[in-house]
């Protein structure tokens, strides 16, 4: 695995962290701007319609610009963000600070997961987005409750200033570590790219994917209150619940990683129904704070076992287009995070308690689990993505409908040869 996968992953940190933290901070944050803490959970829809929106945008209008020029504006922009969410004086400007940093994010994890795919084998592919939603996982283990631990004891806007130095960082990191990739002689063609959407495969991915994180992360963004009004735990044991989480998003991110190439829908279909099940005992026991905590866990193992495989799956069926796939894939992911934190809020509103988010999302993995099937179907029939294999093409044939992986990875200290069809412009 090239080193500089690894330093995208390390970037992630940063951009999970700040994602996810507002879960452990929405009370203090409802209570210093005076709105509800369903109308403070809108900061984490926020965040993720700007994911939603700048995923797709930013990979169009960066598809001919340099690689690691990219990275390095939108990490800076994102830092930015964090800085202006710590200032924010009011509500609105904080939500409008949580949309800028999420375009950042998205525009990051765009063409960052094109670069992680593009610098691997095919049959590896899982195996590199599971370093970088291992970022993720890491943020989730301890950005997430040292996020919520600062917001306990020294106010929320802290978290913000923690997160906006740990974008420093990864900046240094991505200045030292990722080489500069030379623009290929053959311009990317966005009309080549746009293709993709043609096929129902594709759709089906993105409805999948958004169902299964939106199922999931509607109970999630309101756990900081299930724990402490539902299951009676005091709020000190919230940053520590929502590191266990992590602890076991990072072991589902290290099994789902390693087997997910070889058993794609396995992990798919296992991981959905694993989390159904974890959503559904957590709405019934929720009450019991050892139940709750340990559900905390296995949901964070059973939603990032299932997420490299979504990931992969995307690549797969929008192999023509791997940049484009990328920030579809981070755009279904956060169609999930919108929608999940939206159906709960709608469901607390609604009088029906913070358990009943666990069956607002478990409704929605459910639904995730016939379209898994659904997609099995057609893809055993012939009918789903195209069946033009990845590793067909040469580096050097123009002709070719998808990028020709690497035999073996490419040395990341220096820069990959300029003029191949990869997706990533001047990397194979």
């Amino acid at each position: 695995m090239p080193v500089a996968v690894y330093v995208l992953g390390l970037s992630v940190f940063a951009l999970g962290t700040s994602e996810f933290m507002l879960s452990g901070l929405l009370p203090p944050i409802a209570e210093d701007m005076g709105v509800s803490i369903p109308r403070a959970g809108l900061l984490i829809s926020a965040f993720a319609v700007g994911m939603v929106i700048g995923a797709p945008l930013l990979a169009v209008a960066t598809l001919r610009l340099p690689r690691r020029t990219t990275l390095v504006a939108l990490i800076t922009l994102f830092g930015l963000g964090q800085v202006a969410g710590a200032l924010a004086p009011s509500y609105e400007l904080l939500f409008a600070s949580r949309v800028v940093a999420a375009l950042a994010c998205a525009g990051f994890w765009a063409v960052g997961a094109a670069v992680a795919i593009a610098m691997v084998p095919a049959d590896a592919r899982a195996r590199a987005m599971a370093v970088m939603i291992g970022g993720l996982s890491i943020a989730n283990v301890l950005g997430v409750p040292a996020g919520a631990f600062l917001g306990e004891y020294w106010g929320w806007r802290s978290a913000f200033w923690a997160v906006a130095a740990a974008s420093a960082i990864a900046l240094v990191g991505l200045l030292l570590r990722i080489p500069p990739i030379p623009l290929p002689a053959e311009k990317p063609s966005i009309a080549r790219e746009l293709r993709i959407y043609r096929d129902r495969q594709v759709w089906v991915a993105i409805a999948v994917t958004a169902l299964a994180a939106g199922g999931v992360f509607c109970a999630f963004s309101y756990l900081a209150p299930l724990l402490t009004d539902v299951a009676g735990l005091d709020s000190a044991w919230v940053p520590w619940v929502l590191g266990l989480f992590g602890l076991g998003a990072l072991v589902g991110t290290t099994i789902g990683g390693r087997v997910a190439d070889a058993h794609l829908f396995g992990v798919m279909l296992w991981g959905i129904t694993a989390s159904t099940v974890f959503l559904a005992v957590l709405a019934v026991l929720g009450q019991y704070a050892v139940a709750a905590v340990l559900l905390s866990f296995l949901l964070g193992v059973s939603a990032f076992f299932t997420a490299p495989a979504l990931n992969a799956r995307m690549f797969n069926v929008a192999g023509a287009a791997p940049t484009l796939a990328g920030a579809t894939t981070t755009a279904a992911f956060n169609l999930g995070n919108t929608g999940g934190p939206w159906l709960g809020g709608t469901v607390i509103d609604a009088g029906l308690g913070f358990s009943a988010t666990a069956w607002a999302g478990a409704a929605m993995t459910v639904t995730a689990l016939g379209l898994t099937a659904l997609a099995l179907r057609w893809d055993r029939h012939g009918r789903g993505p195209s069946r033009t294999k990845l590793v067909t093409a040469s580096p050097g044939d123009r002709t070719a409908t998808v990028p020709a992986p690497l035999s073996e990875p490419a040395p990341a200290a220096a820069p990959a040869p300029a003029g191949a069809t990869g997706a990533v412009p001047g990397e194979r």
